[in-house]
């Protein structure tokens, strides 16, 4: 699998600039490096947080849902930890007989 390169905000913005301006995503690929198909996805997604198309989701959302997602999963962790210290003290407190071993 090809290793994905980062470019810098300034750069993609010069480049949809560049769309916007009239030239073509195809033409603009040939001259720099990024594809034409990341061109047209960086265009997608200006287009999609200025509001000019309404499907898809926005930078903003997408980083919210990415911070959400790892705050979910910390919470799940957390859970999973307080409930083994729950039952833990359960046991060391008698309010909960110990597992038997005799079945």
């Amino acid at each position: 699998m090809a290793k994905r390169r980062s470019y810098p905000q300034e750069f993609r913005q010069q480049i949809i600039d560049l769309v916007r301006a009239g030239r073509s995503p195809k033409e603009l690929a040939g001259e720099f490096e990024p594809s034409e198909q990341t061109i047209r996805n960086w265009v997608a997604q200006a287009d999609r947080d200025s509001g000019r198309r309404s499907e898809g989701l926005t930078t903003q959302d997408k980083e919210e849902l990415q911070r959400l997602r790892r705050e979910i999963k910390q919470l799940r962790v957390e859970r999973e930890i307080l409930a083994k210290a729950a039952a833990w003290f359960a046991r060391e407190t008698d309010a909960i007989p110990p597992k038997s071993t005799h079945s």
